[in-house]
């Protein structure tokens, strides 16, 4: 039985500690995640927000957020948009990442996935793109990241 995530956000959302399960429940299903050490802030259908603290193990030769981290934060906001916003009808999956480099990110960051319009989910395959701002302890945009996901109807 697979649970719904928005359901489950919904239910442990409301404290700090719930907000941490559900963090290392999405990351104990895609392990890759766990190496940022995210917390989800908010989820909703078409946006999704992830924070990550600045680390040693997320850090690049020059002492800022590695921008492969980066990009891995943004792919956990996006991969929270589509669970939540794609129904159970359909499957989504990732067909690229666009990735541009504002500014150096000196900071813990936060990502702000959006899917907007929601689109109308029928019979036919399409893409619809994710876009994701990444944002300093500042709310400096250091970051903008587009990933387009393939959405097709289950068989």
């Amino acid at each position: 039985m697979r649970l719904d995530p928005l359901q489950t956000w919904n239910r442990l959302s409301g404290t700090a500690a719930g907000r941490w399960v559900f963090s290392v429940g999405v990351g104990l299903r895609a392990p890759y995640f766990l190496t940022v050490r995210a917390r989800v802030r908010e989820v909703a259908p078409g946006r999704a927000v992830v924070f990550a603290r600045k680390r040693w193990r997320v850090r690049n030769h020059l002492g800022g957020f590695h921008a492969i981290a980066m990009c891995n934060l943004a792919e956990m906001a996006m991969g929270l948009v589509a669970e939540v916003t794609v129904p159970r009808s359909h499957r989504w999956i990732p067909t690229g990442i666009g990735a541009e480099y504002i500014a150096r990110a000196e900071t813990a960051l936060t990502a702000e996935a959006v899917l907007d319009p929601v689109p109308a989910f029928g019979s036919e395959k399409f893409e619809a793109p994710v876009e994701v701002a990444i944002r300093d302890a500042n709310d400096t945009v250091v970051a903008r990241v587009t990933i387009p996901i393939r959405i097709s109807a289950r068989r």
